[in-house]
């Protein structure tokens, strides 16, 4: 079973001293420093350094694959750096190898970039984990101190603390090192363990990298194992489908069996059943004599020259370009330009659409709000934009800058508070009309919406679903009737007291107070509606707009009270004796009484004529006949002196009741709605009234809490970075 420790090339390297790179070696032997290459990878790495990488993809180099795969060796002979190969180091996590050439003196700082998966509090400590070296004999107890922090299992006291962490550890060597690469070093996929919380760990760890368009994965496995069995192979394919990144890497070829060099030519040679587009490339690796000994570049190149031109190698038709670490740092130049140059219009894009948005996030926090002056001016401006956009609402002006506050979806227009406000006054003023009597006059077996009170024949008054009394043109006429019997006063028979008409009056509006207290209660809502949209449109913090919500609803409760007694005042008005100079009163009381002599003297034409003409009517001019007209119609005229002054009271009633009503809705519309709750609207949170708010008032109002100090400062920082990053890149 292979165990969760990375293994070394040789047990007897870990006892290797560590020595300091030797800058100018590695600048004078290296391959991957041409002009273009070096200016590119320079500008991922400050963009890198800049932290963006957590939040864009960057181009980057990612070694991989199994444990004891070699991938030290191939990492050394890329970057020229002796990397750890004691256990325990450089696998349990991700580790960030950057290179940078300056012509300033040598800077080596190792510092963590903390997994998202952490919180904030655990984020900030790590990420003030930072160490300045001047030797890689340093390394040893940087990496374990990396692995401390991130709370990995560094020793066997620690057997309950989890084996791999998703952070990345980075190294940054900064000097004269002729070199500008970043290569990212992963722990060993693990192919059998009794921890399946590590494997999955190291395997969704791997993924992460490679499932990134701007990874180019060097696919290391050894020449000793089976290239089907390499599960990074199967990995690489999955997420490279093209295979335009994916480079196979075949190393320890000097500890294979004797005999199986066939099979691991072909392979190199790209002819095995298992093909990569990019092909594979054979790499000798040091042997641990040679690593005593302190192997340098160069001669690690005449060594692995010198065995491949051995037998049996050197007859198996290896291409020489695809043999040995020299050729491969020369094809990853090449494939970094390349691909480098094809990624890079990508990563401006992304990181413009992340500057919009982080700076959309920005405004979204709104100004700065530490000091009392600060937040008055904070305040002044929201209000100024509240005030700009209710003034908008009420006077129907929907476009202007304001626009997309009041853009209608589908059926839903509750930001358009005039046009709202219209259309509940005319449904007030219809329902006035159809159900504001307190008795409607219907015929019975016509109307479908009675609520029969009584089953027996004689016909009680009905109720409908309003609460209206229905009644017919008999019934209301006996009401009148009883009316005028008990406010009798010192009136000539024929005539009626004045106390009738106020009585009828009083009795058929009973119903107006609580319609008109409906509707106020119905604008109320559809301005508390409209007043909280505009608030969240223009106020982003909700911890603001909470607190200037209370100061909105508790000035906006004041107005509706108000509005309440100016209701009650008009109602207190009807409670009183009837009076009206609308001429259309008189209009309607002169038609009233002029439709009804007509339909007297119809009656009584039509009875003479049945009774005195039998049934066939003709009237000369003589005055006989006119004479014989006139008596017969006196004969028919009875004059009941009651029936006479409730007559003249109904008229009287319906031609008072149309005008009142008219008044009424007007004056509910005009003096309770508009006057109160609608013209007020604009001064509930207006520049003047945040002008009058004392210190402590501001303070407590829109104080900026602690974590949206902490966001904006965020915000501000990433702005800059993603701002210096593209600037980065702009060349």
């Amino acid at each position: 079973m292979e165990t969760l420790t990375p293994t070394s090339e040789d047990p007897e390297s870990s006892e290797k001293p560590w020595t300091a790179i030797d800058f100018r070696q590695v600048g004078d032997e290296l391959g991957l420093q041409s002009s273009r290459t070096s200016q590119r990878l320079n500008q991922i790495d400050r963009v890198r350094a800049n932290g963006v990488g957590d939040h864009v993809a960057l181009p980057q180099l990612v070694v991989c694959g199994d444990q004891s795969a070699g991938k030290s060796s191939v990492l050394e002979g890329i970057s020229g750096i002796p990397f750890p190969r004691q256990d325990g180091l450089c696998t349990r996590f991700a580790t960030e190898i950057v290179l940078r050439h300056t012509p300033q003196a040598i800077r080596m700082t190792a510092t963590i970039n903390p997994h998202s998966s952490r919180d904030d509090e655990e984020r900030r400590r790590l990420a003030s984990f930072q160490i300045e070296f001047r030797e890689f004999a340093e390394l040893p107890g940087i990496i374990e101190a990396a692995g401390q922090s991130m709370g990995i299992r560094t020793s066997e006291d620690h057997t309950d603390a989890p084996a791999f962490a998703a952070d990345v550890l980075r190294l940054e060597l900064v000097g004269n090192t002729g070199l500008h690469l970043t290569i990212v070093d992963l722990p060993g996929l693990i192919s059998v363990s009794e921890n399946e919380r590590d494997m999955q760990l190291v395997s969704d760890l791997v993924d992460s990298y490679l499932e990134s368009s701007r990874t180019i994965v060097l696919a290391v496995v050894p020449a000793s194992s089976d290239v089907d069995t390499q599960g990074i192979i199967q990995r690489a394919r999955r997420y490279d489908k093209d295979g335009v990144r994916t480079v196979g890497i075949i190393t320890k070829p000097d500890l294979i069996n004797a005999g199986t060099e066939q099979r691991v030519a072909r392979l190199a040679k790209n002819m095995d059943r298992t093909k990569l587009n990019l092909g594979f490339f054979l790499l000798k690796n040091p042997a641990p004599a040679e690593l005593r000994e302190g192997l340098s570049p160069a001669a690690r190149k005449r060594v692995e020259q010198a065995f491949f031109s051995c037998e049996p190698w050197s007859s198996l038709g290896l291409d020489p370009s695809r043999v040995g670490i020299e050729n491969l740092r020369v094809f990853l130049q090449d494939l970094l330009d390349s691909h480098i140059e094809r990624e890079l219009p990508k990563v401006r894009k992304e990181l413009r659409e992340l500057l919009e948005r982080n700076g959309q996030d920005l405004a979204g926090l709104g100004m700065e709000r530490n000091t009392a002056g600060q937040i008055r001016i904070y305040l002044t401006q929201i209000s100024a934009d509240f005030h700009g956009l209710v003034r908008a609402g009420i006077d129907g002006d929907y476009g202007g800058r304001d626009s997309r506050f009041f853009d209608v979806s589908d059926k839903d227009f509750a930001n358009r508070l005039r046009a709202v406000v219209h259309l509940e006054n005319e449904k007030f003023a219809n329902h006035m009309r159809e159900y504001g009597q307190t008795r409607k006059v219907v015929c019975r077996k016509d109307d479908q919406s009675l609520e029969s009170t009584s089953s027996d024949e004689t016909m009680e008054p009905s109720v409908n679903k309003e609460g209206q009394i229905l009644v017919s043109k008999e019934e209301m006429a006996a009401w009148v009737k009883q009316v005028y019997h008990r406010t009798r006063g010192r009136e000539l028979p024929g005539n009626y007291n004045h106390a009738l008409l106020a009585e009828l009056f009083h009795s058929q509006s009973m119903r107006w107070g609580k319609i008109a207290r409906g509707h106020v209660d119905a604008v109320a809502n559809l301005v508390s509606t409209f007043l909280q949209a505009a608030m969240k449109f223009v106020i982003k913090d909700t911890k603001v707009r909470q607190n200037v919500q209370n100061c909105v609803e508790k000035s906006v409760q004041g107005n509706i009270k108000h509005a309440i007694d100016e209701l009650n005042m008009l109602l207190e008005d009807e409670a009183r004796q009837p009076i009206t100079y609308n001429h259309y009163y008189t209009d309607n009381i002169q038609k009233a009484r002029g439709d009804q002599s007509k339909n007297q003297i119809q009656d009584s034409m039509y009875n003479a004529i049945r009774t005195d003409w039998n049934g066939k009517f003709h009237v000369s001019n003589s005055s006989d006949e006119i004479e014989k007209l006139v008596t017969s119609l006196q004969q028919r005229v009875v004059v009941d002196m009651t029936m006479q002054a409730c007559s003249e009271a109904q008229n009287d009633l319906t031609a008072y009741y149309k005008v009142a009503m008219k008044t009424f809705v007007d004056n509910v519309c005009r003096q309770v709605i508009e006057r109160h709750i609608i013209a007020k609207l604009p001064s509930v949170f207006e520049p003047v009234l945040v002008s009058g708010y004392e210190t402590d008032e501001l303070l407590r109002m829109a104080a900026e809490s602690a974590q949206v100090s902490i966001r904006r400062d965020e915000a501000r920082h990433f702005q800059e970075v993603l701002e210096r990053s593209l600037e980065d890149l702009s060349v």
